[in-house]
């Protein structure tokens, strides 16, 4: 069946709590952009992406609408048995900004799922699980009050937690991970995220200082070579996050040898349709991985779950999504919610979840019919 219209939302979730601190920025309000498409039978697919500000990643979100805006016309009319069809459609109408493209893959599986009566998970290659473990991520803040969080939320299931560094000195850096292992000790895994906010010095210092400890550092430098200079330089493994932009930069990870293992985000490597191959290609080398993203609602946590349902759970790192640093649900009869620890992967067909009528107001943007 055909797209017969695409339209375009706008939702602001601000970070319940206070702003979300990392080591290259602090965020207040999230900006996520939704995409509806319609069938010309009248099924109904959804799709989001929610960049984490404008500096986190070469994304934001007025250019997420305007990628869409140059992409979304030449999807209308054309058959939906096929993503790959469309990806290449998208293709030819825009280079690169996967990040955008994401929200309307994730929305093309959903209404394809909806008309094979199946959910997102078997068009992905099939569910191991039905229920997924969750990770916790801890903003940049005093090494007190990083252990006091950590140990609330082993408390309340979580089996990893990710803390935050950069962005302080060297030394706070170092007494926030004592003090967290301190507080949960092998209670969960720890994973300890830079941000790109290192330099290489900093990373060697910081590494041998926690030399103890273990966790997996994750990407502690900006560039994928710095990072390389690392290699057989640091005592703990390490996790490329930011650097993975692409496929062919997950590849050449991969290839070259420089990451134990991933943090990867759905749109940012362009939809859940190249986090399968990028999903296919760690298993081929044993690598450990994450499925996350950057922000969003429940759209994107249904689109994170079901692709991490899929994954070997012995590599699987975890699936990270928003629900602790926002209020409500985009639906209230099937949300998306973390309990104790862990993610219910959705069992209806397509992604699951289907926002309540109106809860986006006005599309900000129409295409088709």
């Amino acid at each position: 069946m055909r797209i017969r219209s695409i339209n375009v939302y706008r939702a602001l979730l601000p970070v319940k709590g206070g702003a979300y601190r990392m080591a290259s920025d602090t965020v207040q309000n999230l900006d996520s952009t939704l995409v509806e498409v319609t069938t010309e039978d009248g099924l109904t697919g959804w799709g989001e992406t929610c960049p984490v500000g404008p500096v986190y990643q070469p994304h934001h979100a007025l250019g997420a609408r305007a990628a869409i805006a140059e992409i979304a016309p030449g999807l209308i009319g054309e058959q939906t048995q096929s993503v790959r069809h469309l990806a290449k459609r998208m293709d030819e109408r825009l280079t690169g900004h996967g990040y955008a493209k994401a929200a309307l893959d994730i929305a093309l599986l959903d209404v394809i799922g909806q008309r094979l009566g199946v959910p997102v998970s078997t068009l992905l290659g099939g569910a191991l699980t039905d229920r997924v473990p969750s990770y916790y991520s801890t903003i940049v803040g005093s090494p007190d009050e990083t252990a006091r969080i950590a140990a609330d939320k082993v408390k309340a299931g979580y089996p990893r937690l990710q803390i935050k560094i950069g962005g302080h000195n060297l030394e706070q850096d170092v007494a926030t991970v004592h003090k967290v292992w301190e507080a949960v000790g092998f209670k969960a895994r720890l994973a300890v995220d830079g941000n790109r906010g290192l330099t290489v010095t900093s990373a060697l210092h910081f590494d041998r200082l926690c030399q103890s400890i273990p966790f997996v550092f994750e990407q502690p430098c900006n560039s994928m070579e710095e990072i390389a200079t690392l290699k057989g330089r640091l005592i703990h493994p390490v996790y490329l996050d930011e650097n993975t932009e692409d496929l062919n930069a997950v590849l050449r990870a991969i290839s070259t040898g420089i990451a134990d293992g991933f943090g990867l985000k759905v749109t940012r490597l362009g939809g859940l349709t190249k986090m399968m191959t990028a999903r296919d290609m760690c298993s081929i080398r044993s690598l450990p991985h994450s499925c996350d993203d950057a922000w969003g609602g429940d759209i994107i946590a249904a689109a994170c779950a079901h692709l991490a349902s899929t994954v070997e759970p012995r590599r699987f790192e975890g699936a990270w999504i928003a629900q602790e640093y926002i209020d409500g649900h985009y639906d209230n009869t099937n949300p998306v919610v973390i309990e104790n620890g862990h993610i219910a992967v959705p069992q209806r067909p397509g992604l699951g979840v289907k926002p309540e009528a109106g809860v986006f107001g006005a599309p900000v943007a129409s295409y088709g019919c």
